[in-house]
C-alpha cells in the first residue's frame, strides 16, 4: 500500500469516526460502524487503529495537529511584529467554526472515554497563553480574544445557542480590531 493510500484511508477513518460521533452519538462509535462509513473492512481500519481507544486517541492527535498546524502558519505569516499569535488564535478558531468543526466531536470522545488524552492539548493551550500574553499588545484584551474565540467555538461545538452567522462575523471583527498590534 502506498503511503498516499494510507494516508487517505487514514483520513477517512478519522472523518468517519468524527462524523458517527456527531450524528449518532459516542454510543454508536464502533470499530465496526467506522469500517462500514470509511468504506473500507474492519481488517483495514485495524491496520491504522488497532482498538476504540486508538482511534479515538488518533481523533485528539489529528485535531491538535492541524490547529498547532494552522496557527503556526499563520504567526508565520503575519508580518506585523505585535499581536500575531493573538490574531493567529482567533483567526484559526473562527476558522473552524466556519469549517463546521471537523475532528471536534474528537473533544467529547475524550471527555467520556480518557480525559489523559487531552494533556497534549493542555499543554499546547498553555504555550498558546504564554505567546498570547507576550504578544506586544495588551495582554488582557489578548486573553479575552482567546477566551471569547473558545467560548464561541464551545458553543457551537454543543449546541448552547450559538451566535447567527452576521453575529459571528461582526464579533470575529471585533476581536480583530482589538488585536491590531497598534501602541494602544
Amino acid at each position: 500500500m502506498s503511503s498516499d493510500n494510507r494516508t487517505s484511508a487514514r483520513a477517512r477513518i478519522l472523518t468517519a469516526a468524527s462524523d458517527i460521533i456527531r450524528n449518532q452519538g459516542l454510543e454508536r462509535l464502533t470499530l465496526e460502524a467506522v469500517a462500514k462509513e470509511a468504506g473500507l473492512s474492519k481488517g483495514g481500519l485495524l491496520y491504522h487503529f488497532p482498538s476504540k481507544e486508538a482511534l479515538i486517541t488518533g481523533m485528539v492527535e489529528e485535531l491538535n495537529s492541524n490547529y498547532a498546524a494552522d496557527i503556526q502558519e499563520r504567526v508565520t505569516n503575519d508580518s506585523r511584529a505585535k499581536g500575531k499569535w493573538s490574531r493567529a488564535y482567533v483567526e484559526s478558531t473562527f476558522s473552524g467554526l466556519e469549517d463546521g468543526f471537523p475532528m471536534s466531536s474528537a473533544l467529547s470522545a475524550v471527555l467520556f472515554t480518557n480525559p489523559k488524552l487531552l494533556e497534549e492539548m493542555q499543554t499546547q493551550y498553555g504555550i498558546w497563553q504564554r505567546n498570547i500574553e507576550n504578544d506586544g499588545i495588551n495582554p488582557v484584551r489578548a486573553s479575552i480574544a482567546r477566551l471569547t474565540a473558545d467560548g464561541l467555538w464551545f458553543s457551537e461545538v454543543f449546541g448552547l445557542s450559538p451566535l447567527d452567522q452576521k453575529l459571528r462575523e461582526r464579533v470575529f471583527h471585533e476581536l480583530m480590531n482589538w488585536l491590531k498590534g497598534e501602541d494602544e
